[in-house]
């Protein structure tokens, strides 16, 4: 069995939780941390792990919540990020919480106390040498411009950190069809298209006119001082335009022209908002042109303004902040290894996930892709329905390719979701027909229950009544 270490760039999250599932694995780790050496506008400690925005894992309900499903099957990887928050907890309702250096002096505490573990605190100023073997790179959204830099050279990308401009994402099965319908503009279908690949939400002219108000009304976040405000072409956000006036909206991204409303044929609509499937599997919708800086209660408030949104909800919201991600599903193969270079892994929010529990999430499965890899045991993906599988799928291959936004565009950073995960049909209730909120927390425990009994068969985990007998 070769010895040889794996090297892991970032000491961050992704970075630490993949140098230890590769150690417990029994694989030497050397990981480059380049704080204090060279600092970030975001980071404030050297300690690894560092919570920089928030304190908050979210979400802890494993039943009927992705993020808590996802706390749930890293806890059965035994990971390192969860023991530590799950030990340095405090309380926040029902979320996880964390005291931020007591969790991240844990971290650091365990990996540096971790015999397979060796720790350099320098700066990878580029891709790693050939004779590193083999590398994860999890140096997250503020890589070192150096490293950011050959990245974008041997990816072929224009330029990997740049302004990340999201709309809102909204769950298919939210969306009221009795008031929007199915149609392309003109009934024009494009490649793989049928002529009815957006969904159309008409508004009247009132309810255009109130809807224009509450966007120039609306509170806004502001960049922060180190991002400046990064306005580009394409990527304005709908409150700037509708401040630009009151017709800019329904000659751009809200234009009626070539739509006919399937429900009411004969009143022509002022103007309609489009959404646009999102991922393979047909759950997720975007709302097309929907970039915004508004803050996330204003966009729930508002956008439930437009017609056939009232319920909706929400897989994430809009933003425009200053990110680093790979195209990856373009350049990642389903181990997250580069494809163009065998060896080199990436993992964390520079892959196209967003929030810390993923980053960890995505680190622990490139630690132990690259931990199989070297011991010489082939491991397979985890399965689509689990959290692990279907954050991975939409990292690597579960999201639309756009003609109208080829590229980069087409594939956006994503919280982890139930949008993300197969289908499931909510179980049956003798003598009670479920609706609402009923019927779709019930769907929920059904996706939650069949994800725990997949990671645990992928993990090679007891089910929970063995493991106690």
């Amino acid at each position: 069995m070769s010895t040889q270490p794996v090297h892991v760039i970032g000491g961050g999250l992704a970075g630490s939780e993949a140098s230890w599932q590769l150690a417990q694995a029994g694989v030497p780790v050397i990981l480059h941390e380049m704080r204090p050496v060279r600092g970030t506008d975001a980071h404030k400690t050297e300690g690894l792990a560092e919570l920089v925005c928030s304190n908050s894992f979210r979400s802890d309900d494993a039943e009927i919540n992705a993020v808590g499903l996802l706390h749930a099957e890293m806890r059965l990887a035994n990971s390192l990020i969860m023991s530590c928050g799950d030990a340095n907890q405090v309380p926040a309702g029902g979320a996880l919480a964390v005291d931020r250096d007591g969790f991240s002096d844990a971290v650091t505490a365990k990996l540096e106390a971790h015999p397979l573990i060796t720790i350099l605190r320098e700066e990878v100023e580029g891709l790693p040498p050939a004779d590193w073997d083999k590398t994860i790179i999890a140096t997250g959204p503020l890589t070192a411009p150096s490293l950011a830099a050959a990245i974008a050279e041997a990816t072929g990308a224009d330029a990997l950190a740049f302004f990340d401009a999201i709309a809102p994402i909204v769950h298919f099965d939210s969306i009221d069809l009795d008031v929007a319908w199915f149609q392309s503009r003109y009934d024009k279908v494009g490649p793989g298209g049928t002529g009815k690949d957006y969904i159309n939400c008409p508004m009247d002219k009132d309810q255009y006119l109130a809807f224009v108000q509450a966007l120039i009304d609306g509170g806004k976040t502001e960049f922060k001082e180190w991002e400046g405000t990064p306005y580009f072409d394409g990527c304005l956000p709908i409150e700037i335009m509708a401040e630009r006036g009151v017709e800019t909206l329904r000659h751009g991204p809200m234009k009626p022209m070539g739509l006919t409303n399937a429900h009411n044929p004969e009143v022509k609509a002022y103007a309609v908002v489009q959404l646009r499937q999102d991922n393979a599997l047909g759950t997720l919708y975007n709302m097309v042109g929907f970039q915004t800086k508004l803050k996330y209660a204003e966009q729930t408030r508002i956008f439930k303004m437009i017609p056939g949104l009232e319920n909706a909800e929400f897989a994430r919201l809009g933003g425009l902040h200053r990110n680093t991600y790979l195209n990856s599903p373009t350049l990642l193969d389903g181990s997250l290894q580069l494809k163009s270079r065998p060896g080199l892994r990436f993992a964390g929010q520079i892959t196209g996930c967003e929030g810390y529990v993923e980053s960890a999430a995505i680190g622990l499965l490139a630690g132990r892709f690259a931990a199989a890899e070297r011991l010489g045991r082939p491991l397979p993906v985890p399965p689509l329905t689990t959290a692990f599988g279907a954050l991975l799928n939409h990292i690597t291959g579960g999201h639309i390719v756009s003609d109208e936004e080829p590229g980069k565009r087409s594939f956006q950073p994503m919280n982890v979701n139930f949008g993300l995960f197969p289908p499931i049909e909510a179980p049956k209730s003798e003598g009670k027909r479920l609706r609402g909120k009923e019927k779709t927390n019930a769907k929920r425990r059904a996706i939650t229950a069949r994800a725990l009994v997949d990671a645990r068969e992928w993990l090679g985990v007891a089910p929970a009544r063995e493991a106690a007998e």
